[in-house]
């Protein structure tokens, strides 16, 4: 059985912790342990990931040091994160899989995602990255670099935005269903489109060039898993399973759930954008091309999610 994992940011780096490299490669020793488990029963893993506060730690020290080296755009960001964290995933679940004597490769691609120049997204930047600005820090770098910037009442301060456009290509994909081909997750785990891929657009004749921009990481998993023809989408959060009324006195987890009704629930409201709406209309759109099922969970309950037991699970009418 073949199963996209799109880990997301806790899975790396949990809420609260400072970002030292001792935290993070113990969080990413656990994570690859609930992975190699799932390698031992059977799984064909491909894994993507997200890079949120490593590219926020890159654009502050691009900040600190520019006097000295000159600061990388956002897609040269984006690789560095491919390559950092795929580094720590590969090698902490190479370890885990050897220690349960499964013989797979695991290996970390870099991987381009194409955009459309003509996306809306490029004319309303919508996604907020790196740290928090004062109203003086905001009015230097709108002049000084053209940033966007927007007001946030909740933390007293502002913060860039970029455009996050719809990932319309994935550009390696040719050469990873061929390396897959049948039965090639058997020997080999691939990590992909860090951080959602590395955004690029389309110069005609078969040339790319980067943008400044984020894309939507698990976007970015449905349609790899799409590509892939990937039985299950697993996207991993910080809860174990989705839940309507939030935080209110009627609150409810959802376990098995069919696509129409978390469409509804969609519809009205009940995710917030900034977190788990972007998941489950990923999940839904892998469905709706031709995806078998997905489930939403944490790291703990992932297992157990893709065994029916817990977590949040849809499946395909």
């Amino acid at each position: 059985m073949r199963t996209l994992v799109a880990l997301g940011g806790n899975a790396i780096q949990r809420a609260g912790q400072t970002g030292g490299w001792s935290e993070t490669v113990h969080q990413v020793r656990s994570t690859a342990a609930t992975l190699a488990a799932l390698a031992a029963e059977g799984h064909g893993l491909i894994l993507t990931h997200g890079n949120g506060p490593q590219v926020g730690g890159l654009l502050r020290q691009n900040e600190l040091a520019e006097r000295e080296v000159p600061p990388r755009p956002m897609d040269v960001l984006g690789a560095e994160t491919q390559g950092q964290i795929g580094y720590l995933i590969q090698q902490e679940l190479s370890n885990a899989l050897a220690r349960r004597g499964v013989a797979r490769t695991v290996v970390t691609l870099i991987t381009r995602i194409e955009v459309s120049r003509s996306d809306p997204a490029f004319r309303h930047p919508t996604k907020p990255v790196g740290r928090y600005y004062s109203e003086t820090e905001a009015r230097m770098q709108r002049k000084r670099a053209g940033w966007q910037l927007v007001y946030d009442g909740a933390r007293g301060g502002w913060r860039r935005v970029v455009p996050s456009p719809e990932p319309r290509r994935w550009i390696e994909g040719d050469l990873v269903r061929r390396l897959l081909g049948r039965g090639g997750e058997e020997h080999w785990v691939p990590i992909l489109a860090g951080g959602g891929g590395i955004p690029v657009v389309a110069r005609g004749r078969g040339l790319y060039e980067g943008v400044e921009a984020v894309i939507d990481k698990d976007l970015t998993a449905a349609l790899i898993a799409g590509a892939l023809g990937v039985d299950t989408l697993a996207i991993v959060t910080d809860v174990p399973s989705v839940a309507v009324g939030f935080g209110r006195p009627w609150e409810r987890w959802l376990g098995e759930i069919t696509p129409s009704e978390l469409t509804e629930h969609l519809a009205r409201g009940e995710f917030g954008e900034g977190s788990m709406a972007p998941k489950v209309r990923a999940g839904l759109r892998f469905l709706s091309t031709g995806g078998r099922r997905f489930v939403i969970t944490d790291i703990p309950s992932l297992g157990r999610a893709l065994r029916g037991e817990a977590g949040t699970r849809v499946r395909r009418p």
